[in-house]
């Protein structure tokens, strides 16, 4: 039996192909032996390392297709290569019937062989009777590529993408590969693949759970067996999640899921741009480390009296959920321990949720002492992201508490870990009637407060939204100021390239750095025929006044004219990484004034209090272009005049600054307080 998605990759899929190709179609493919694990049809496929000895990591030649998978051009084909291609080679296996020449190489039926191509540029080959393809070939520059391959997914000859597609409750095994761009590959077996997301589960483009056999590691990650892979399909620069979890990991909050930009491929057939994530899970080897699933159990298999566990904010929880309601109304999903109706704890686990949960939200009333019963730190940094992307999700769903000891052996909630922010940082219009009630203005611009107002009506004085509770608790309020300042500001000034911190840049990557990594990869997830602007709910991002913070005047400053963003994936991404640089000036600004910052020594750059030689090669680089010191711009500050930075240096220089009226030394875009 023919699958359904094994027909669409076939050479020539389509209703409005020619009889004869759809005569073709209608033969059955025998899979070759030993060479390509999945289900052929009559194509070209190309390997990931051209010569590797693997029957995984293939992918067919295939069509620019619309949403609904159907291609106007089934003639011209295209070969999505991941990283780990060569630039100029690759390894491509003949799967038709009789020989092919491809760019002056004859390649015999069931048979592979290395040929030369150019990015980008059209090849011709001969396919006997059904004439001329026109090939061209892409390259990713992705951090990995993941490949999952099935054709009998369902034991009723269904190919794997379309039994799981069907329903998301559907779920199968694999063999698949993971390939890194060094050309490591890694072909641990998928022990479950399933469907994820709600909202998103209804779109063309769908995200999965994965759970491998054994311990997997993709793209330098840390290994582990489940992850999540996020299609980002309603986000048109692909990076809004990404930008935000891993700011969650720089400004220190716990369990930041960990991800890579990834190309994946089902049974040859490249489905797009994707991120990979560590699964929000809980043991040893999974994001949540630091307790079991089972710690719930005393010896004895009895509930203890106390245990942690993960709940979630959720409204779309089903009845197959391990869920119950708070006294507040809100749908509460309990993610860890996951215990099934009749197994031992059931009730006992979910009363003490309940109870647990129950106390924690009576604690975040405006003048509430969240202290008492959860990590007022992370809790702040937790609303601090959620008001940096004004993310229309913020306390509604995939809002995640974790609820373990402290330090001190005390049993307290934290707000960890982030998830689900493709709605975040000016990306959705939002609803007009909910966005009026509150009332709010100004949704999709980055000026304007959001969680104080999200999910409180007009008329209402307060608001069962978590979120907007802990944006108004006094005592998260006032740790605010410090904390944006001293986390998320570095963190942001690294990002934009305005500051950059090595320690940082092993958590959240420059902008830069995140735009190569993804930026190939995205144009061959563009070209392949998903859409840029994928609805209404998506917000206009076709012009920005951008903004910065000045830390002298304590103020968002702009620049001289609008920035307009073409409609492309460049665009979207830079529109993005603007968005957030200039709603990050914004509350700068609305921070300034309750923020004392910390008295430093006048010219100690890395501020530990103490002038080192650091300091002055730091100085140095910041007074590159500058004449401040007399002397020429490549030794502003050498002061001795030897030609070398030294210890001396610095410390003449700190006198130097000492000598500004105002007690502050500006240095470049260095701000060295006195």
């Amino acid at each position: 039996m023919k699958k359904i998605l094994a027909i669409f990759l076939s050479a020539s899929l389509l209703l409005s192909a020619v009889p004869a190709v759809l005569a073709q179609e209608e033969e059955e493919t025998e899979v070759p032996s030993a060479q390509i694990s999945f289900e052929t049809e009559p194509a070209l496929y190309a390997h990931a390392v051209a010569g590797a000895d693997d029957a995984e990591a293939w992918q067919q030649w295939q069509s620019i297709h619309d949403e609904s998978f159907i291609c106007e051009n089934p003639s011209e084909k295209y070969f999505f290569l991941p990283c780990s291609a060569d630039s100029s080679k690759v390894e491509l296996f003949n799967a038709f019937g009789f020989d092919i020449i491809f760019n002056g190489v004859v390649i015999e039926p069931e048979n592979s062989a290395v040929v030369n191509y150019e990015p980008d540029t059209a090849y011709s080959v001969a396919v006997d009777e059904q004439g001329y393809f026109t090939v061209r070939f892409m390259k990713s520059n992705a951090e990995a590529a993941v490949y999952i391959n099935n054709s009998n997914a369902d034991k009723n000859g269904t190919d794997l993408m379309s039994y799981l597609n069907a329903d998301k409750e559907n779920s199968a095994k694999a063999t698949g590969a993971v390939v890194n761009p060094d050309g490591d590959i890694d072909n641990t077996t998928i022990k479950k693949i399933k469907g994820r997301g709600n909202t998103t589960w209804s779109k063309p483009k769908k995200g999965y759970n994965i759970t491998y056999d054994k311990k997997v590691s993709v793209g330098g990650m840390k290994g582990t067996k489940k992850y999540s892979i996020l299609a980002n399909y309603q986000d048109d620069s692909l990076s809004r999640n990404r930008f935000l979890y891993d700011l969650s990991d720089a400004v220190g909050m716990p369990y930041a899921s960990d991800s890579r930009f990834v190309d994946f491929y089902a049974n040859g057939f490249y489905w797009g741009s994707y991120q990979m994530c560590e699964k929000i899970e809980v043991g040893s080897s999974s994001l949540i480390d630091d307790f079991e699933e089972t710690d719930y159990l005393n010896e004895d298999g009895t509930v203890k009296e106390d245990f942690p566990f993960v709940c979630e904010v959720d409204p779309n929880s089903s009845e197959e959920d391990y869920t119950l309601k708070s006294s507040s109304g809100l749908s509460i999903t309990i993610k860890a321990p996951e215990i099934a109706p009749g197994e031992t704890g059931y009730d006992e686990v979910k009363a003490y949720v309940k109870q647990k949960f129950d106390d924690f939200y009576s604690h975040t009333t405006s003048r509430g002492k969240v202290e008492e019963v959860a990590d007022v730190d992370s809790l702040t940094k937790f609303w601090l992201i959620n008001e940096l992307g004004k993310n229309w999700d913020s306390g509604v769903a995939s809002t995640y508490f974790t609820y373990k000891q402290d330090e001190n052996g005390n049993y307290k909630f934290y707000g960890s870990p982030v998830w689900d922010y493709d709605n975040s940082l000016g990306n959705a219009n939002g609803i007009d009637r909910e966005l009026m009630s509150y009332p709010v203005y100004d949704y999709t611009e980055y000026t304007g407060w959001w969680c104080s107002f999200k999910g409180k009506s007009s008329g209402k004085k307060t608001s069962t939204n978590i979120i907007n509770r802990l944006s108004q608790n006094r005592t998260i309020t006032e740790a605010a100021p410090k904390i944006w300042f001293e986390c998320f500001v570095p963190a942001i000034n690294h990002f934009s390239g305005e500051k950059v911190n090595l320690d940082l840049d092993k958590e959240f990557y420059s902008a830069d750095t995140y735009f190569n990594y993804i930026k190939d990869s995205a144009e061959m997830n563009y070209r392949s025929g998903w859409l840029l602007n994928t609805g209404s709910w998506i917000a206009d991002h076709s012009s920005l006044y951008k903004a910065s913070f000045d830390a002298v005047s304590q103020k968002m400053t702009f620049g001289n004219q609008i920035t307009s963003y073409p409609d492309s994936f460049i665009g979207m991404y830079d529109y993005a990484r603007d968005w957030m640089i200039s709603r990050a000036a914004w509350i700068s600004e609305q921070f300034a004034e309750s923020y004392s910052p910390k008295t430093v020594l006048m010219g100690d750059v890395t501020q530990n209090n103490d002038i080192k030689i650091d300091d002055a090669s730091e100085i140095q680089r910041s007074l590159a272009s500058m004449l401040t010191l007399e002397k020429t711009a490549e030794f502003a500050s050498d002061t001795n005049n030897d030609g070398k930075i030294t210890i001396d240096d610095a410390t003449a220089l700190q006198r130097y600054l000492a000598s500004y009226p105002t007690g502050i030394g500006i240095v470049g875009k260095t701000v060295i307080y006195g």
